[in-house]
C-alpha cells in the first residue's frame, strides 16, 4: 500500500519504518526541516533500538522517504497516519491543534479515496472531529479511522512488529478490511484484531494508560507503607505479582514513572473528565503519589546528610525515563536531579545514551561522564535513578574505592539487600529497610 505518516517523533518514525520494512511505500512528513533532512540522509534523531538500521535500509530500497510538504504526502499516500504530539496544554488537557491544522489542510489537498488514521493518542470525539473538518474541505471520498499505538520506548520496534493486539476503531466495513489487510504482516502470529468503534478504540489507549500508572503509584504507595512497618516490599511484589490476576508486569516500586505517555494521559484523563462533570478520585491520587515519589525519594537523602545537601557530591547513574531510550520527558530524574541542584549539590551524572540531552537541558549545571565509573571518584553518595542493564551487576569493590563514602541510593531496587550487606554499602531503596554497616573497628580476634 502507499502510506502517509505525518510526524516523525517516536511513535510516527515506528509507524513509517515497519510499514515500509513491510513492503508497503511509506512517505514521512515532518515540519521540521531540520529532521527531514537528516532522515534523509538515513540519521535517526533519536535512539530507539532497531530503528537506526531499519530506516536507511528502507531509504535505499525506495520504500521509504520524507517530506516537509503535507500536499507532496496527500500526493502519494491512500492511508495517511496521524502521528503527531499532544502535548499538556498547561491544564492538563492534551493540545490537539496540530491535528486540526493538519485536517484542514488535508481536505482540499485529498484526490483519491483516502483513509486518515489518528494513531497518536486523542481525546474520545478527536477523530470525529476530524472527519468533520476534512468533509467540510473536500468532495473526495475518505473515511477516518482510529488505530491507538502500544508502543514501549526501548522497545517500540517489536511490538510494532509483533504487537500485544491492534485496535481498530472504525465507522464501516470497508475501512476495517482494508486496515486489516494493512497490518497482516504484524497479526501472522494470532495476534488479536479488535474492530471497534472511533471513540472505543480512543478510550482504549486512555484506559490501558490509566491502568498501567495504576498499577506504578498503587506498588509506590505500598512501599512506603512497607518502610514504616519494616516490611520488604520486594517480598511483597513477588507474593502480590504471582496472582495471575495482578500480575509482576508495571509492579515494581522506584522513583515513578515518566515519559512522553502515562503522565500526559493521566492528567488528561482528569481533565478530560472534569469536561464533562466526572471527578476520576482514584486517576487524581495516581498522579499525586507519583508527583511526590521524587520528593519522597530525596527525603531519604536529606535524612541520611542531616537535611544539609549544599556542598554535597553526587554520582547519578541513569537519566533517562527509562532503559534503552534517550528521552528525558518527565523523566523522574529532571525532578530529582533539579531538586539537588537547588539544595547546592553538585552532581557527576552518567547515562548509556541521554548524556546529549541532558546537556540541553542543564547546560554545565552537570559534570557529565561517559564512564560510569568516572562519575563515582570522589562522590559522597552514588544515585540510581534508570535500571539500565549494565548497572546491574557492577565492580562493587572498585565502586567503594571510588566513592567518597560507601552510599548508594537506589531508586530502582537495582540490588539484593544481602549484597549490599557483604559489600558493606550503606544503601538506601524504595520500600526496604536500610542497610547500615556496623563499623567494626575492633581488631580481628588472633586464630590459633
Amino acid at each position: 500500500m502507499r502510506i502517509g505518516v505525518v510526524g516523525a517523533g517516536p511513535v510516527g518514525l515506528v509507524a513509517a519504518a515497519c510499514f515500509a520494512e513491510a513492503g508497503n511505500h511509506v512517505t514521512g512528513m515532518d515540519i521540521d526541516a531540520a529532521r527531514v533532512a537528516a532522515l534523509q540522509r538515513g540519521a535517526v534523531p533519536f535512539f530507539e533500538p532497531g530503528l537506526s538500521d531499519m530506516v536507511p535500509r528502507n531509504l535505499a530500497q525506495g520504500r521509504l522517504r520524507f517530506t516537509t510538504d503535507l500536499a507532496d504526502l496527500a500526493e502519494h499516500a491512500r492511508v495517511i497516519f496521524l502521528c503527531m504530539g499532544t502535548p499538556n496544554d498547561g491544564s492538563g488537557r492534551p493540545d490537539v491543534r496540530a491535528f486540526d491544522q493538519v485536517a484542514t489542510g488535508l481536505g482540499p489537498l485529498l484526490r483519491d479515496y483516502t483513509i486518515v488514521v489518528t494513531r497518536s493518542t486523542v481525546p474520545v470525539g478527536t477523530t470525529e472531529r476530524l472527519r468533520d473538518l476534512i468533509r467540510a474541505r473536500t468532495d473526495c471520498d475518505f473515511d477516518v479511522a482510529a488505530n491507538p499505538e502500544f508502543l514501549k520506548e526501548g522497545n517500540a520496534v517489536n511490538d510494532f512488529m509483533k504487537p500485544s493486539r491492534i485496535i481498530l476503531g472504525v465507522e464501516n466495513a470497508r475501512v476495517a478490511d482494508l486496515l486489516r489487510e494493512l497490518y497482516a504482516p504484524f497479526s501472522r502470529a494470532e495476534r488479536p484484531v479488535i474492530v471497534t468503534n472511533l471513540r472505543s478504540a480512543e478510550m482504549i489507549k486512555y484506559v490501558s494508560n490509566a491502568f498501567l500508572a495504576t498499577k506504578i503509584s498503587f506498588i509506590n504507595e505500598m512501599a512506603r507503607l512497607a518502610e514504616r512497618l519494616e516490611v520488604d516490599i520486594e517480598t511483597v511484589r513477588k507474593g502480590v505479582g504471582i496472582d495471575e490476576r495482578i500480575g509482576f508486569p508495571f509492579l515494581f516500586p522506584g522513583v515513578g514513572y515518566g515519559g512522553s505517555c502515562l503522565p500526559k494521559d493521566v492528567k488528561a484523563l482528569i481533565r478530560i473528565a472534569e469536561d464533562v462533570g466526572l471527578n476520576l478520585s482514584l486517576q487524581q491520587a495516581v498522579d499525586d503519589i507519583n508527583d511526590t515519589q521524587c520528593a519522597y525519594f530525596v527525603d531519604k537523602l536529606r535524612g541520611h546528610f542531616g537535611g544539609a545537601l549544599d556542598g554535597k557530591t553526587f554520582a547519578v547513574w541513569g537519566i533517562s525515563f527509562k532503559p534503552r531510550t534517550d528521552d528525558l520527558r518527565e523523566a523522574p530524574s529532571m525532578t530529582v536531579l533539579n531538586a539537588l541542584l537547588d539544595a547546592g549539590a553538585h552532581i557527576a551524572a552518567h547515562d548509556p545514551r541521554a548524556l546529549d540531552n541532558a546537556r540541553r537541558v542543564f547546560g554545565n549545571r552537570l559534570r557529565y561522564e561517559d564512564d560510569p565509573y568516572a562519575a563515582l571518584r570522589g562522590a559522597d553518595a552514588l544515585i540510581i535513578l534508570t535500571e539500565w542493564t549494565e548497572f546491574r551487576s557492577p565492580d562493587f569493590p572498585l565502586m567503594r574505592s571510588l566513592l567518597r563514602t560507601p552510599i548508594i541510593f537506589d531508586g530502582r531496587n537495582l540490588y539484593a539487600v544481602t549484597t549490599m550487606q557483604r559489600e558493606r554499602f550503606t544503601y538506601y531503596s524504595i520500600g526496604r529497610p536500610p542497610v547500615i554497616p556496623v563499623a567494626t573497628d575492633a581488631p580481628a580476634a588472633a586464630t590459633r
